[in-house]
Parts: C-alpha cells; sequence; structure tokens
C-alpha cells in the first residue's frame, strides 16, 4: 500500500478545484491569519531518526524546531525536549552539506513524538550554461525547460555553468512519507487550510561553478513536466493547481496550475524548491490513542487510513497517541499494522465534519497475535542510570527509538506469528558511549531483558539485580562453551562470580528445570520453589554470541527475593 503522509494527512480522490482561479499569485495574498490554524504556543518533547534513502543513519545532520538545535548522532538519531511548536502545527528541519534539506511537518501529540526524515543526496544529474535553452530530464520522462536565465540568491544575474539536481517523487513511493517535505497540508490561493492529494511532486536544485544556490531569474520561469503515476491517469483532472513548499513556514503555497497532457502535467513555475501537482481539501482534526487489552499504550505501530485505494499513515508515539488533519465528510477505512507488517485492527469510520477524538483502540490478543512488554534499564560505564539516551529496537527490519526515563525503557509491542526475534542496542546520548547489539526473543506478557551498560569498551558482559540491590556486571574472563550435551557461560568481576548452566540449545523460553545459576550472591540451583524464565534468544557459532536473559522470584533461607538478568557472551568452543 502506499503510505502518503506521517502524521494523518490523509489523500482524497474527488477532484476539484481549490479556488477559481488557479493562476493566483500566492505572494498576493496575506497570510497573517493563516498560522491561527496552528494553536497555541506548547511545549512537545521530540526523537526521531534520520537516514538516506537506502535507510542508512546520517550522522551529524542539524536538526531544528523552533528555536532548539542538535545534531543528530552515529545512528542518525536525535533528541528534542521542550521544544516550543503549536498545539496543531510542529516543524521539524534536517540539513546537512550534499543532501537536499529535509523536513517534517506533523500535528504533535502530548507524548514523545516520533520522526523519520529521509534525505535525498543533492547530486547533478546535468550541467548546462547560462543564456542558453535547455531541457533536463529523468528516466521517469519528468523534465524541465529552462530559457537560460538565472540569479543568485541575492538577485543578482548569473552567468556561467549550472548544476541542476532533480528529483521525482511519485505517489506510489513506499517512503514518500519520510522523502516528502512538510506534511500535505496547505494554504489556498484564497488563505485557507487545506489538506492535499498529491498526484506528483518534484525537487529542483540550481548551483553555479563556486556551489552557490541559484534561482531562475526575475519576471523568467521554467516549464515543468512531471510524469503521472499510471495508477492515477483514470482519476487525474484536466488541469490541476500547482503548489510550492517554503521551506521557511513548513506547510505548501498555492500558486499557478498545470495542465494535463498525454501523460504528463505540464507548468510554469517562477522559482524552485519543492513543486506538488494536487487536489486540496478542507480539514478537520482526529486523534486517537491505541492501546493492549490492559489499557497499556502500543507505542510505533502503523495507523492507516484509506479512501478510494489511496492511503495515508502515521505512527503512534511513547503514549500510543497518533492526531492529524483529514478531510472534512470522508468515510475511510482505518487499519492498525503491528511493526511485522500484520493487520491487528480495521475499522471504517467517519465522516467527520469537526475535530473528533475517537475512543481508544484496542488490541486484543488472538491466536496469532500477541503483546509483551519489553523493558529494562539503561545503565552507564559507572553502573548510574542513564539520563539523557535512548535505546533502538530492530524487529523484522524495522527500527524503533524509545527513550530512557532514568534509565528505564520499555516498548509495549504487538507481534505476531512465530518471528519473535529481536536485538536491542542502547546509547547514551551525553557520553556518546554505546551497548552492544544484544539478541532477544519475545515473551508474552512481558519481556524483561535486564540491564544493559552503554560502555562501548564493553563488547561481552553478565549481569544480574536481585530485588532493589545494585546491578552486577561481570565484564572479566568471560567465556562460552558446549560440554557433552551442556552448554557453560561464566564470568567474574572483582569478588563477583557467575555461571549459567543449560541443556537446550535451541532458542526458546523455558524454565528453571532446563537451566541452573550458580554466583557469589545467588545459587538457584536445586533452590525450590523458584518461577526463574529463561529466554535463549540466540545460540552462536564458536565465535558468535550466546545470548540469554532470566527472570522472576525464588526462595532461600532469607526469604522470597525477584531477580534479573542478561548473559551476552562469545562462544569459545
Amino acid at each position: 500500500m502506499k503510505k502518503i503522509q506521517c502524521l494523518f494527512a490523509f489523500l482524497c480522490l474527488a477532484i476539484i478545484s481549490c479556488n477559481p482561479s488557479d493562476d493566483s499569485d500566492s505572494d498576493t495574498n496575506p497570510d497573517t491569519d493563516f498560522t491561527k490554524n496552528f494553536g497555541a504556543s506548547a511545549s512537545r518533547d521530540f526523537i526521531g531518526q534520520v537516514v538516506d534513502v537506502n535507510n542508512q543513519p546520517i550522522q551529524n545532520a542539524r536538526i531544528s524546531i523552533g528555536t532548539s538545535s542538535v545534531q543528530t548522532d552515529v545512528n542518525g538519531v536525535f533528541i528534542i525536549n521542550g521544544a516550543n511548536v503549536h498545539e496543531k502545527f510542529a516543524y521539524i528541519t534536517a540539513n546537512k552539506a550534499g543532501y537536499i534539506d529535509g523536513s517534517r511537518a506533523m500535528v504533535p501529540t502530548n507524548g514523545k513524538n516520533n520522526v523519520k526524515i529521509m534525505m535525498i543526496p543533492a547530486t547533478p544529474i546535468a550541467t548546462i550554461a547560462s543564456g542558453t535553452s535547455s531541457e533536463v530530464a529523468l528516466p521517469s520522462g519528468t523534465k524541465v525547460l529552462f530559457d537560460g536565465a538565472f540569479e543568485t540568491e541575492s538577485g543578482a544575474a548569473y552567468s556561467g555553468s549550472v548544476a541542476v539536481s532533480m528529483f521525482h517523487l511519485t505517489p506510489s513511493n513506499q517512503d514518500i512519507s519520510s522523502l516528502m517535505p512538510g506534511m500535505l497540508y496547505a494554504q489556498a490561493a484564497d488563505g485557507t487550510a487545506k489538506v492535499l492529494q498529491t498526484f506528483g511532486m518534484m525537487q529542483v536544485e540550481l548551483r553555479g561553478s563556486g556551489g552557490e544556490k541559484l534561482q531562475i531569474a526575475k519576471t523568467h520561469t521554467a516549464q515543468i513536466k512531471m510524469q503521472i503515476d499510471a495508477s492515477q491517469m483514470a482519476t487525474a483532472p484536466s488541469s490541476i493547481p500547482l503548489w510550492h513548499f517554503d521551506e521557511a513556514k513548513g506547510y505548501w503555497i498555492e500558486e499557478g496550475s498545470a495542465t494535463k497532457v498525454g501523460n504528463q502535467y505540464v507548468g510554469n513555475v517562477s522559482h524552485f524548491s519543492w513543486w506538488n501537482c494536487d487536489a486540496c481539501f478542507p480539514t478537520v482534526r482526529l486523534s486517537t490513542k491505541i492501546v493492549d487489552s490492559n489499557g497499556n499504550p502500543i507505542s510505533y505501530v502503523s495507523a492507516n487510513l484509506t479512501y478510494d485505494f489511496q492511503t495515508a499513515s502515521g505512527f503512534t508515539d511513547d503514549d500510543g497517541a497518533v492526531s492529524g488533519l483529514i478531510p472534512v465528510n470522508q468515510i475511510l477505512t482505518l487499519e492498525v499494522y503491528s511493526t511485522q507488517g500484520c493487520v491487528i485492527y480495521t475499522s471504517t469510520i467517519g465522516p467527520f465534519s469537526v475535530d473528533t477524538a475517537l475512543p481508544d483502540i484496542i488490541i486484543t490478543n488472538t491466536s496469532n497475535l500477541f503483546s509483551t512488554l519489553v523493558q529494562g534499564n539503561l545503565l552507564k560505564c559507572d553502573n548510574t542510570n542513564v539520563t539523557n539516551g535512548y535505546v533502538m529496537l530492530y524487529s523484522n527490519y524495522q527500527t524503533q527509538v524509545s527513550a530512557v526515563t532514568n534509565g528505564a525503557f520499555n516498548f509495549n509491542k504487538i507481534y505476531c506469528g512465530a518471528n519473535t526475534n529481536f536485538k536491542l542496542k542502547g546509547f547514551d546520548y551525553d557520553s556518546l558511549q554505546s551497548t552492544d547489539s544484544v539478541s532477544y526473543h519475545f515473551a508474552t506478557p512481558i519481556t524483561n531483558v535486564g540491564n544493559l551498560a552503554a560502555c562501548n569498551t564493553v563488547t561481552e558482559f553478565i549481569s544480574y539485580k536481585i530485588d532493589n540491590e545494585v546491578t552486577v556486571f561481570l565484564i572479566d574472563n568471560l567465556n562460552a562453551y558446549v560440554k557433552t550435551n551442556e552448554f557453560y557461560i561464566n564470568g567474574t568481576s572483582q569478588d563477583q562470580s557467575m555461571t549459567i548452566t543449560g541443556n537446550v540449545f535451541v532458542p526458546g523460553v523455558y524454565t528453571s528445570s532446563e537451566f541452573t545459576i550458580e554466583g557469589t550472591s545467588l545459587n538457584i540451583y536445586g533452590i525450590t520453589p523458584n518461577t526463574i524464565q529463561f529466554n535463549l534468544s540466540q545460540f552462536g557459532e564458536v565465535g558468535q554470541y550466546l545470548d540469554l536473559t532470566f527472570n522472576g522470584t525464588y526462595t532461600d533461607k532469607t526469604g522470597t527475593h525477584s531477580v534479573t538478568g542478561v548473559a551476552h557472551v562469545r562462544r569459545d568452543n
């Protein structure tokens, strides 16, 4: 399906004109009242990731939200808390040399808002000369015709070579919601707010021989010819408004129109950034919250709305909330997807003529659908809690980021089928220290992964915590090996030691009858009763990792105790 916009900027197929005069110049329309649509100022929290077109993280991209700015880390992740935005509009920008400026706009929620921005490389596809008419085309058939007149950003006439970067973003592109700027929210020629249905958009950047940005010279235009998706040919109108993206304001502005000629939209533009061919519709705000059967919020699941075979999607925040703008008076199909791509909820909703908060959407377990709370604690090298950091969960080729609160982190996950594998990696955002990547399996109803140490020098460890005592980390003399029908994991650190023995070699969730643990502080072997659960998530070959977690309770002569632990040790033989 086609994901068109992050956080509910929903698309429609009905073809209408936004304004009787599609040729109106947007510069003549005052927008001093337009920001009243954004609501009052608000303080909101954001966490996100910036990646390239291959989904690889981009480090040191500058992220700005309101007056707050940070740089992405080695994972392309950024955290901005307390950003000054609007109740109904937040604008996030990403900038880095060598890439087209990226951005995202959304209706922010009260929780930690998840953001993903995919940046396009600023790679010229052609070099043309000023003073000469020329044509630059993409393989898709989308092209631009220049008359040869250019100027610098300061308005001075330019003479010389012009490097042209161009990108055509089609509605069928599965990454459109991450690649496009802002969201499909716009100011029409009459100053009213609209949501858009895109029939394709393009980005053009012009640079001079010295790398300086250029524009079409004043009083001149260029002709754009944008290829129409085959899936939209039957519904594409004969004439459609053109919209440019205002990079300073964070939304689209109507400016001119394009005409359908064959399988292309053809129109003239007076400047370049992003241009979009769209139908438009009045808006209302829709919000909801997605929870499990116990009322726990389900974060970072995709909530999709479909109308006439076109789909838009948004992701829930860490409180399970999602909010955004939709067209008025439309009947929509709402579907919720797990991170593994399973449909976990579907319903028909609407039409809506006013801002609406839907009741909580409750996801219940079925024979092939399970919920689990993945929880743990992220610690620094000195064994204190990470206070400004995050944990990344990798599952089914998707990445989810969760900020920590005084070390604690959790992911309330919905998973389907037999694929229960996932990995965690934690990062101390202040000290730039990280954990190793550790493998696990989902367990129902709680997957307790214990404590992770964000300390780059530690690539193997055993850790455990009894009751509310200090977490014990074993990082010296670690080894893991197989002997006859058992495997052994052991390690020591100063005055502490532990040995874990098991007689199973296939990843899975087991009771304590398959495992024994002996150590300086505890000896679970032979103790009854105990309810220790072991999650063997990876049993690697020699040189690879043995990964397991354990949690539960046991009783000894001093009473009943809780215990959680993690082992992440390379196999020696």
